[in-house]
């Protein structure tokens, strides 16, 4: 822990919303709050770093001294910290979902209840001047710190009490470094990893090819294509997301998923093993508040990811476990492979949905009972998005994993991180364990 010295502060009211949506400040321009520039120590050893901003007054409180239970809060920011040799500290490259985090970022405060973001009053663009059709939001806003604590806390403190060290990055670290990954054997995509650009999918999918390995213990990953603008300090995306009572544009040509020219046409699942349309999520007003806690049945329990666990998959007409049981594991999204059972009840990936050939299924979990239509939520129930109307088999989260140059782990969850760094569950760490202690280093070259 440490103190700055003191900065000099003026008041900077938000600007009004461009649509005169009344009592409402604008969640796409920037907020023109003065910089502040902090000078990093050698001493700093790289990291990912919270910021609390307290005002120069006789009565204000020391800043606390956080755990991982009280890091949420308004008057805070997280900022990470590099090392100037990349690679120098870890092979493990921690990535922080931050364009997720700023498409939900509400700027709300204490007391006061702005509610703007991409999907609260948000502002679309036309594109008619030449910049990218769709909803708009500038990253400089305030909003203080939510996702980091629920997703991203639990996971690092777990990191760090079993000694793996990571190094830290954002989605514009990614977006706009093509050889970032190359100091790197493991990528770490954590929680909720909803928003990528191109140049993100670009250098990930190279990545892997010569060898990388990423492990998504995420869910609704790579949703969504963004389109960084303003020097990438703001970002478009064309979303399904309604303004007022209308949607301004659909189909969402911003869709990874849709073949273009409805979409994108690049299947998230062709990089990932799994896609947010064969899953679902489970309304809630709290998490985990009602959400099933089943777990995944276990498939292929001879396999190195479950190793040391004790948890069998049902051969020898033994009941399958569940990893996670008992637990919120599966959730509150969660991502899955199009599929079908074979002769021996064994799920196993058609390929249909854009999913690499040879994804191996280690664990299901079947969403149940379904509701599909993600635009009325149906309590009580997981909800999804429109998929293919050809995919008509059940809806389901998949973990597995696949090897194409590297290989490529997905959780289907974004509760994965916090089941393993609150170890709610001896399975879910030791597979966690087990997923670090072989990815961490690229395999040999043959």
């Amino acid at each position: 822990m440490a103190d700055t010295e003191w900065f000099p502060g003026s008041l900077h009211l938000p600007p009004p919303h461009p649509d005169g949506v009344p009592g409402r400040a604008s969640p796409a321009d920037d907020w023109n709050w003065p910089e502040i520039t902090l000078p990093v120590p050698e001493t700093w050893t790289p990291g990912m770093y919270l910021a609390e901003f307290v005002e120069d007054r006789a009565d204000a409180p020391a800043p606390p001294l956080l755990d991982a239970s009280g890091i949420e809060g308004a008057a805070r920011e997280f900022f990470v910290v590099r090392p100037r040799r990349a690679g120098s500290r870890s092979r493990i490259l921690y990535k922080k979902s931050t364009f997720t985090r700023h498409a939900y970022n509400r700027s709300d405060r204490p007391g006061e209840e702005r509610a703007v973001s991409l999907y609260d009053h948000p502002v679309h663009l036309t594109g008619d001047d030449g910049t990218p059709r769709g909803h708009k939001v500038s990253l400089h806003r305030p909003g203080g710190v939510i996702d980091l604590a629920y997703w991203d806390a639990p996971f690092i403190a777990w990191l760090e009490r079993h000694s793996y060290p990571v190094e830290f990055c954002t989605d514009l670290d990614l977006h706009e470094d093509p050889e970032l990954l190359s100091s790197y054997d493991l990528l770490l995509s954590v929680g909720h990893d909803e928003y990528w650009s191109e140049a993100m999918r670009d250098h990930a999918e190279r990545f892997v090819g010569e060898g990388g390995n990423i492990a998504f213990l995420s869910a609704n990953t790579c949703w969504w294509r963004v389109h960084p603008t303003d020097g990438n300090t703001a970002f478009v995306s064309d979303t399904d997301h309604h303004v007022g009572e209308e949607y301004p544009h659909l189909p969402a040509t911003d869709q990874w998923w849709a073949p273009s020219p409805d979409g994108v046409g690049r299947p998230e699942n062709s990089l990932t093993g799994v896609s947010f349309r064969n899953g679902g999520m489970w309304p809630s007003t709290e998490w985990p508040g009602d959400r099933p806690s089943h777990g995944y049945t276990v498939q292929h329990a001879d396999h190195w990811i479950y190793a040391g666990t004790g948890l069998n998959d049902g051969s020898g007409g033994k009941e399958p476990d569940r990893l996670g049981a008992g637990t919120p594991l599966i959730g509150y999204e969660c991502d899955g492979a199009a599929f079908a059972y074979d002769e021996r009840g064994i799920a196993r990936p058609t390929g249909a949905d854009g999913t690499p050939g040879s994804f191996l299924i280690l664990g299901i979990h079947l969403l149940e009972p379904f509701h599909d239509d993600f635009h009325d939520f149906k309590w009580g129930h997981w909800n999804g998005p429109v998929r293919e109307p050809e995919h008509t088999g059940p809806r389901a989260a998949t973990m597995g994993l696949y090897t194409a140059g590297g290989t490529v782990f997905t959780a289907g969850t974004t509760d994965w991180p916090v089941v393993c760094g609150r170890e709610e569950d001896a399975g879910v760490v030791r597979v966690t364990r087990n997923l670090l202690d072989r990815l961490r280093h690229r395999a040999p070259a043959p």
